[in-house]
């Protein structure tokens, strides 16, 4: 019988891997491999040893990409999880037609970025200027996208929009894994307010906010769609993200073996991050 569990278990498993190794661990070794060439994605191509990684340090365009990208993961991750916390403390509370709620702050959550980076970009390039040209507000009567300093909170704000569901979502669930005596026994104690939340509620769902810190952060430094649809990483190159960077001038660019090391080292700034985030959030929840 245990024979015949396993091999159920193994046969569910092993096409599964197969998947994975065909779709994620094949490409990432041809990637890396390509990454040591001149490939242009087509053709033949010479192997060029570490030269494609020293010119990535010396690029000025990719330097940028990477701080605008950090930039805008930094800026979107704080600004998710602290209205994401906000609404998911409400939404747990007791309120009428919660459920409804529940479902309307989700929404955004299951439509595609693409489509709603295209309507963002309908809205802050038409609607939003000829709003404030009617308010006679001058500093807002042209469309943010089009400014170098204001298109990256564009961005930000639709980024966020669309992130915030889930995020919600993740915090409702850490709190309603609180034990409800946990807040009798801080009512006693003359717990209420900002003393409870700090004391009691957020200690017993930091791994969910550790779980909401890494993916947020993870997902906006991979951030592609949001700029296709609204800057195409312009104006000036001031929104031009890593991701976006590698597919048009990996992919149409005729630069696919550097980019390729591009993508390399992106991942290990990616992995690297998650690691130091996922450390720093276990010494805390070991200090609480």
């Amino acid at each position: 019988m245990k024979n015949e569990k396993k091999r159920t278990y193994l046969l569910m498993t092993l096409p599964i891997l197969a998947l994975f190794i065909c779709f994620n661990t094949i490409p990432l070794i041809q990637g890396v491999i390509y990454s040591f060439t001149n490939s242009r994605g087509f053709g033949s191509y010479d192997y060029v040893g570490l030269r494609n990684y020293i010119d990535l340090f010396q690029d000025l365009r990719v330097g940028k990409s990477y701080l605008f990208t950090i930039k805008l993961a930094i800026g979107s991750t704080i600004v998710v999880n602290v209205i994401s916390l906000i609404l998911a403390l409400a939404l747990n509370s007791k309120i009428r037609a919660k459920s409804f709620f529940r479902a309307a702050y989700f929404l955004p959550n299951i439509l595609g970025s693409l489509v709603v980076g295209y309507i963002f970009n309908y809205f802050f390039t038409y609607i939003m200027p000829a709003f404030f040209q009617m308010l006679g507000t001058d500093a807002l009567s042209t469309s943010i996208l089009s400014n170098t300093k204001t298109a990256w909170i564009g961005v930000l704000i639709v980024c966020a929009w669309q992130a915030i569901a889930m995020n919600t979502i993740i915090y409702i669930s850490g709190l309603q894994t609180v034990p409800e005596e946990v807040y009798e026994a801080g009512d006693l104690d003359g717990a209420t307010g900002w003393a409870r939340f700090k004391n009691l509620t957020f200690p017993l769902i930091i791994p969910f906010f550790t779980i909401n810190m890494v993916l947020s952060v993870k997902n906006f430094l991979m951030v592609f769609d949001q700029i296709m649809a609204l800057t195409q990483g312009g104006p000036a190159q001031s929104t031009e993200s890593i991701s976006y960077l590698i597919y048009k001038n990996g992919m149409a660019g005729g630069q696919f073996g550097f980019q390729s090391a591009n993508a390399v080292v992106f991942f290990i700034v990616i992995v690297t991050i998650s690691v130091l985030q996922m450390r720093f959030s276990s010494k805390k929840e070991e200090q609480l």
